[in-house]
């Protein structure tokens, strides 16, 4: 009786999960290649709004699904790119793109990168400077300034013997 009952809920669950499985397919036919095409760009660079992370391409939430229909639909119609770009913005706001665009509110966005490079770059070159100065000075047990006053003492002090070896 157990066997018989095990291989039913086996079963049943096959069938469920073939049933949902099936649900998630969807066959969209295109007029060409380059609308088919259009459709695939936008499904992979448009995040759905339900889980935040994903593309339209691999999400399975019901808004996602609700999008892409949309999408299919605004292709069909003729609509360009921008066309439904603005719309999809305007519904959804700048979330929905993986790529936001330049704007005032998202210029620190795009700055950031090159911004922290800059930052980081000048930060290295100051912290290898300042410790390259203080093993000089470790190394000579002189500061910057007292090196530099040496050095005219010792200047002046060749200078005058070569004065005196001109003179004799």
């Amino acid at each position: 009786m157990y066997k018989i009952l095990i291989k039913v809920i086996v079963v049943s669950g096959l069938l469920l999960a073939s049933h949902l499985s099936s649900a998630a397919i969807e066959v969209h036919e295109f007029k060409n290649e380059i609308d088919r095409q259009r459709y695939q760009s936008f499904i992979d660079e448009m995040r759905c709004p339900k889980c935040q992370n994903q593309n339209l391409s691999g999400s399975d939430s019901p808004i996602a699904l609700d999008l892409r229909n949309e999408l299919y639909l605004m292709i069909e119609e003729g609509k360009s790119d921008q066309q439904i770009v603005d719309f999809m913005v305007e519904r959804y706001g700048e979330f929905i793109l993986y790529r936001p665009r330049l704007s005032p509110a998202t210029v620190l966005l795009w700055a950031a990168p090159v911004l922290l490079l800059v930052f980081g770059a000048l930060f290295l070159w100051l912290l290898v400077r300042k410790r390259r100065r203080v093993a000089q000075e470790v190394e000579t047990g002189l500061s910057q300034q007292e090196r530099a006053r040496l050095d005219a003492l010792l200047n002046a002090d060749s200078k005058d013997k070569d004065k005196q070896e001109k003179s004799k």
